[in-house]
């Protein structure tokens, strides 16, 4: 099988750019920097949702199933570089040319990246690929939208329309899946500045869970899966959380089927 990748990525305010930009002094705390940032947001569009390239990302996790298995994990450690967990996200494409899958990757996680590795200088030389070193690459690839080597799934089921969208937590509950538990997106700051960076790695983690539950409901809506494949999968991924040690798993699992 095709290796399936699946990805979600926890980000924070970009301080140290936002300082940069606004020629802010060095005495704010960065704290004050983000409040700063935010309150301009909320003046200019009404609320405090940063753009793409003033995110920062703090955490990216993934779901890696391929013909040995399903593996969950958030990428490096909680004291590497942002530069570090972006490159590692990026090695994995480089080595696997997986099916990447996500929800809202083409209009946040995705573009958050570029601009991020960008700045960083980080290489995805496959990643980018449009054919010039594979001619497969010229007719099936990542960047192109209308190309299915990423799987965008909030965006196919709203049928590209952003009146359409439908939120994970919501749709994965309505399918009998756990959903968010204890955070959202919303939180991930407040507790970035408190140094909870393994709640947030552990709340990212689940969501990429939700996102591949979800996948594969689609794939059986679409005829990828049969009925006994779909409900052998899912037996298999709560199996395989089963055996995972980190306390989080036990309360998503318990929250199957609530």
């Amino acid at each position: 099988m095709t290796p399936i990748l699946v990805f979600d990525i926890e980000t924070i305010p970009d301080v140290d750019g936002i300082r940069r930009l606004d020629n802010l002094p060095a005495t704010l705390t960065d704290i004050e920097v983000a409040e700063h940032a935010f309150a301009a947001r909320r003046e200019r569009v009404g609320n405090d949702f940063l753009p793409h390239h003033l995110q920062r990302i703090a955490a990216i996790s993934c779901v890696f199933r391929d013909n040995t298995g399903f593996r969950v994990r958030s990428l490096g450690t909680t004291t590497d570089t942002e530069a570090t967990l972006i490159q590692s996200f990026f090695r994995v494409i480089e080595k696997y040319t997986p099916q990447l899958v996500s929800w809202n990757g083409g209009g946040f996680d995705l573009p958050v990246l570029h601009y991020r590795a960008l700045v960083h200088g980080v290489t995805a030389s496959r990643y980018w690929d449009l054919g010039n070193d594979d001619r497969e690459f010229r007719y099936n690839n990542y960047i192109s939208r209308y190309h299915a080597r990423h799987t965008d799934l909030m965006d196919v089921l709203a049928m590209y329309q952003a009146r359409a969208n439908a939120p994970l937590d919501a749709l994965a509950k309505l399918c009998g899946f756990p959903g968010k538990l204890g955070m959202d997106g919303g939180m991930v700051w407040q507790a970035y500045a408190e140094g909870r960076i393994e709640e947030i790695r552990n709340y990212c983690e689940t969501d990429v869970v939700n996102t591949y539950l979800m996948y594969c409901r689609f794939q059986l809506m679409r005829g990828g899966f049969s009925a006994e494949e779909y409900a052998d999968e899912i037996s298999f991924v709560k199996n395989a959380l089963a055996l995972e040690p980190a306390a989080h798993w036990a309360e998503y699992l318990a929250a199957f089927d609530r």
